[in-house]
């Protein structure tokens, strides 16, 4: 079965067919099919290879997610070493027919060909690259995002933002030996973003030495979980508004600490997670979504902005 999945998807060492839903109608599950000779999917022979005809809903709608991933890595003097923004418009379409979708963003480029005003809502991206059903030859020519998409969900477009990006949740750890078999915590986490916006789903992971036992928390917000297995601390807080300090003090016995000199050396960083929705660090905007099909149905377009956590990692 593998076998002949390769040679469909391959052609003399070139892929042809990578859809998997295309590529899943050569799977006969049943042994008398395979005598059976089958006529290749309709979706191999037309024009449009990643969507097969005939598609019919009783809802037509559209769903577009712009996500953004945040990867930040702090060292242990405090300064940002890496920043980036790593984004993707993730599309789901339920579409009957063969519809044309035109998609418009507040690029730069394109508005500045149109000669209108670019101040402060343009956006310049970085590393663009596009599913196969974008028509690639119409973007180079005006900007203009234009295809017939596949069914169901995948990913419209992938980019990056190389400018430096200010940590969207700050933190601070202060870390204190007071005897032979006790060490202490001070976490201070501090929302960098605008007051509007708010974090949900927060999680602050500080690393503890493997021995830690019998801890004592406390914390200004959320709630604090000592996960052994882990060998870490993991503060979660349920929503983070923007402009917002919250701290965590934490104490832990030590019993197999012998000597005051012994300090534990290169610490796994603190690692942070959180989802801030209707937000993005580039500034990205959808200006338009538009789905046209020869029978002329009505389809609904959502759009939905979330920025992410990524590879945020803080050196302690």
């Amino acid at each position: 079965m593998q076998y002949e999945l390769l040679d469909e998807m391959m052609d003399f060492g070139y892929p042809q067919y990578t859809e998997a839903k295309i590529l899943s109608e050569f799977i006969k599950t049943d042994a008398y099919r395979m005598e059976v000779t089958t006529r290749p999917p309709m979706a191999v022979t037309n024009a449009v290879s990643w969507r097969m005809d005939g598609i019919k809903y009783k809802k037509n709608e559209v769903f577009l997610d712009v996500v953004e991933s945040v990867n930040i890595l702090v060292n242990s003097n405090g300064q940002l070493v890496r920043s980036d923004v790593v984004g993707a418009l993730k599309m789901r379409t339920y579409l009957s027919g063969m519809p044309e979708c035109k998609l418009g963003l507040n690029d730069r480029v394109l508005l500045e060909a149109q000669g209108r005003s670019t101040k402060g809502k343009a956006i310049d991206l970085d590393d663009i690259k596009f599913h196969q059903c974008v028509r690639l030859t119409r973007f180079e020519n005006d900007r203009t995002i234009s295809f017939i998409p596949p069914d169901g969900a995948f990913d419209l477009m992938t980019y990056r933002l190389s400018t430096q990006v200010k940590p969207l949740i700050w933190v601070e750890a202060q870390v204190e030996r007071h005897s032979r078999s006790r060490v202490e915590f001070m976490i201070k986490a501090r929302s960098q973003f605008k007051e509007r916006s708010t974090a949900s789903n927060v999680e602050i992971e500080l690393p503890v030495p493997a021995d830690a036992s019998t801890p004592a928390v406390r914390t200004s917000m959320g709630t604090a979980v000592y996960a052994p297995e882990k060998e870490a601390l993991i503060w979660k807080i349920k929503s983070f508004p923007g402009g917002k300090e919250y701290m965590m003090r934490a104490k832990f016995g030590l019993p197999s600490i012998e000597a005051e000199d012994v300090v534990i050396e290169k610490r796994p960083p603190i690692r942070v997670k959180f989802e801030i929705p209707y937000f993005t660090v580039s500034g990205i905007q959808v200006r338009y979504l538009k789905i046209i099909e020869k029978s002329g149905y009505q389809a609904l377009p959502w759009v939905r902005y979330i920025t992410t956590a990524g590879e945020y990692e803080l050196r302690i």
